[in-house]
């Protein structure tokens, strides 16, 4: 066999598993992020100072989901849309909000998050208005396989004071990672 020919062969060879080994990866990566990792870019100011619009966010779907994680979910008010809020209220929680501290089972909980902008306002505004889900809803907690959400930037946010409570099913994932802009990476 001549040298030219074996070189030929050798390369044929190594190309071939190049491609091979290129399209395996691709093949995990498409199926790592359609069943269980969910990439999106947030839009819009709803989770104002956590996020800004443009950032890019990795969430894991399938997870368990607790008070204060942040997920992405199927706006139940807008076909193929998807919001970005943190859940406040599980399954059989009662919520509501008065002078600006939220409730969750006649428990004030911390919201540190919404201290930057509280600071903003004047004296005797309210940032997060007075609620109860029987004023909102008229049901006393929240219900079996469903969550409260609601966004960071309280006075725009569009979410569970408005939309209702999101079913289990509709939240995509938990999100995990913050990875653009870079100066902002954070994990969750």
């Amino acid at each position: 066999m001549s040298k030219k020919k074996a070189d030929n062969e050798s390369f044929t060879s190594w190309l071939v598993q190049v491609l091979v080994l290129t399209a395996i990866l691709i093949g995990v990566y498409l199926l790592l992020f359609h069943f269980v990792f969910s990439n999106e870019t947030v839009s819009g100011p709803s989770m104002q100072p956590t996020f800004e619009s443009g950032d890019r966010v990795v969430a894991v779907r399938h997870t368990q989901l607790k008070r204060g994680d942040i997920v992405i979910l199927k706006a139940p008010d807008q076909p193929n849309t998807l919001y970005i809020k943190r859940i406040i209220g599980l399954p059989g929680d009662t919520v509501s909000s008065k002078n600006d501290t939220t409730y969750v089972n006649g428990k004030a909980i911390k919201e540190p998050y919404l201290d930057q902008y509280k600071k903003k306002l004047t004296m005797g505004q309210l940032y997060t208005n007075n609620f109860t889900l029987y004023q909102l809803f008229k049901v006393k907690r929240v219900p079996k396989n469903s969550y409260f959400v609601m966004g960071d930037h309280r006075n725009v946010s569009k979410d569970s004071r408005m939309i209702g409570f999101i079913k289990r099913d509709a939240i995509v994932g938990k999100v995990n990672w913050r990875y653009w802009p870079l100066n902002r990476m954070k994990t969750f």
